[in-house]
């Protein structure tokens, strides 16, 4: 799992003051600074998942290399990775429109230099690695600032309406994306230069976007240019907010557990399904279900959120455990399906649980430093768990492997369950146990 809207939720506390001052409640559909941020946002993410097919793919035609193919996505990661807190102290100490501005700027023109020497017959593999790398560190960076943005957008009563909406964003894009980077890839005109035309287009329409966004007037305590405790403190705050509170300690660990055996499950399920002969295409839809069940999980988060939030986190992952071990049934393609779909239903109330324990109740001078810090701790594990599936892979059969790691997550999830402080956690606002999660 890559991870409400009750009334508790959503009830401004102290530490939200400032952002309701900033901002006056409408309907979302009326936000026009907000849709404006979204339809920008939507279509980079769109431009990133179509990048995620058609490198591999131009890596493909350079060295006819499957294995480094897949190190596209290793670079890209640990290119993300390198650039997580740094990018929590760009968030904090500049103004995040700014920072989305520039962000996309460089990811267009990193792309737009791919394209050329595509079509001039130049591209090399140290440029298309290195194209990873800075494409990643930019995913980074611009979802930090991208986070902190909304907030100024966004007022904090509607925030968990706004990531809802952007739950759709994530999914549908995670459906559509990799289908259409395949399609355009397929073109042969100008040596399969599309889909990198396009990848560079959806960065431009998002650059564009955000410097036409219409800002909500700052207090002038709160401009950019004033903004002295932001820039005190290392880089490393965040950590220490997340590891020094039970809750968000006990939180982020299981989520960083949890995202680390997920991490090759797409690859496992590639290969089981190959033994059972299913084609390619059926595989592929097969997959695509993961992304719909996300979909479709997003108007349950309000409904899911009636829930204590650490009673919800432990049934969302006591759930995938057990899907894991029902995904060695070798029922076929829709069996699969089926399954992928039913785990993702509430990994959109995981993301927004995630947002209301933890980004909203940082100070508000380090929150893009507890944002990096939460995206950089959930994706160290991501190698480590791609490395331990090809391994897994190598050794045992593919029904093996993913029982192998359906037992290892639940071990997980089970030390998790014992955290005492995890199954207390309420809602803010909701108690005297509030104080476990501030």
């Amino acid at each position: 799992m890559s991870i409400t809207k009750t009334a508790a939720a959503e009830r401004p506390g102290p530490a939200r003051c400032d952002e309701s001052r900033v901002v006056q409640a409408r309907p979302l559909w009326r936000n026009l600074p907000f849709q404006t941020l979204w339809i920008g946002t939507s279509t980079s993410t769109l431009g990133v998942c179509v990048a995620n097919v058609a490198y591999p793919l131009a890596i493909l035609a350079i060295t006819r290399s499957p294995a480094l193919a897949g190190l596209f996505a290793a670079v890209q990661g640990l290119g993300m990775l390198a650039a997580g807190l740094p990018a929590g102290v760009l968030a904090d100490r500049y103004d995040g429109r700014t920072i989305v501005i520039v962000t996309e700027a460089a990811r267009a023109a990193v792309t737009a230099v791919v394209a050329v020497t595509l079509i001039t017959g130049w591209l090399s593999l140290p440029l298309l690695f290195g194209a990873a790398a800075l494409l990643g560190a930019g995913q980074a960076v611009r979802n930090a600032a991208g986070m902190l943005l909304m907030r100024s957008v966004v007022p904090p009563e509607q925030l968990t309406q706004a990531l809802t909406q952007d739950e759709v964003r994530m999914n549908g894009t995670a459906l559509a994306g990799p289908a259409l980077g395949g399609a355009l890839y397929a073109i042969r005109a100008l040596a399969h230069v599309v889909p990198f035309l396009f990848i560079a287009a959806s960065f431009v329409v998002a650059l564009i976007t955000a410097a036409v966004m219409k800002m909500p007037a700052r207090p002038a305590s709160t401009s950019p240019g004033s903004r002295p405790a932001a820039a005190k403190g290392s880089m490393l705050a965040g950590v220490r907010t997340l590891w020094s509170q039970p809750v968000l300690r006990t939180a982020t660990l299981l989520i960083m557990f949890v995202n680390t055996i997920g991490a090759g499950l797409e690859l496992i399920i590639i290969v089981i399904l190959r033994h059972q002969a299913v084609p390619s295409s059926v595989i592929g839809l097969a997959l695509g279900f993961g992304a719909a069940g996300g979909l479709a999980g997003a108007p349950l988060v309000r409904i899911l959120h009636r829930l204590r939030p650490g009673v919800l986190l432990l049934a969302v992952c006591m759930l995938d455990a057990a899907i894991l071990a029902l995904l060695a049934v070798p029922f076929g393609p829709w069996w699969v399906a089926g399954l992928l779909f039913t785990a993702t239903l509430g990994v959109p109330a995981i993301r927004v649980l995630v947002d209301i324990l933890v980004i909203r109740q940082a100070p508000p001078e380090q929150r893009g430093r507890v944002v990096a810090a939460l995206m950089t701790l959930i994706g160290l594990g991501v190698p480590a768990g791609l490395a331990c599936c090809g391994l897994l892979l190598q050794y045992l059969p593919a029904q093996a492997a993913i029982l192998a790691l359906a037992a290892a997550e639940a071990v997980g999830v089970a030390y998790c369950s014992t955290r005492h402080e995890l199954w207390q956690a309420r809602w803010p606002g909701q108690g005297p146990a509030d104080g476990d999660q501030r």
